[in-house]
């Protein structure tokens, strides 16, 4: 009974779900984080000490160039960095060694963290498959969650191992 009841419970849950993101909210939240992170992996290209945050690294960017060229392609505009984010990239540049690959690291959990959480709200409120535009923004979404999930499991063992040389 307790099952059919929870099942009912979260059916009608999923039913009445509203997004809080709309298609266009989740591109131009997709777009700063891509320029910020693609920007912070050149960086870290240059600083990286450990081979895997130098891997990464080298992933991310190849991504983030993809979202960033896929975004433009689908009308989002690129902005410009907040002063947050231009006060990030200068800190990752007054770091060397481990505490630059650390820092580098939680930043990029905490990215991937967010995105996937942003990307999940999205699809969860839109109710069947999208036509037009919006279903092209809705595929790469649905791709997008595995890669954002991977990158925060990738993210959490490379942290791991910093932490530990810090």
């Amino acid at each position: 009974y307790f099952l059919k009841f929870k099942n009912y419970v979260m059916n009608i849950q999923n039913e009445t779900k509203v997004s809080t993101v709309n298609e266009k909210e989740f591109r131009e939240s997709v777009m700063p984080r891509a320029l910020l992170s693609k920007m912070a992996c050149e960086i870290a290209l240059q600083k990286a000490t450990e081979g895997n945050v130098k891997q990464f690294a080298s992933w991310e960017l190849m991504e983030a160039t993809t979202v960033i060229n896929l975004l433009q392609d689908l009308d989002t505009i690129v902005s410009s960095l907040d002063n947050d984010s231009e006060a990030f990239l200068e800190r990752l540049k007054s770091l060397n060694g481990n505490g630059f690959d650390k820092v580098f690291m939680e930043a990029e959990l905490s990215n991937h963290e967010f995105l996937l959480n942003l990307t999940q709200d999205y699809i969860d409120g839109i109710e069947g498959k999208p036509s037009g535009k919006e279903e092209n923004i809705w595929h790469v979404a649905n791709l997008a969650v595995f890669a954002f999930t991977e990158n925060v499991a990738i993210c959490k063992r490379i942290v791991s191992e910093v932490s530990v040389n810090w």
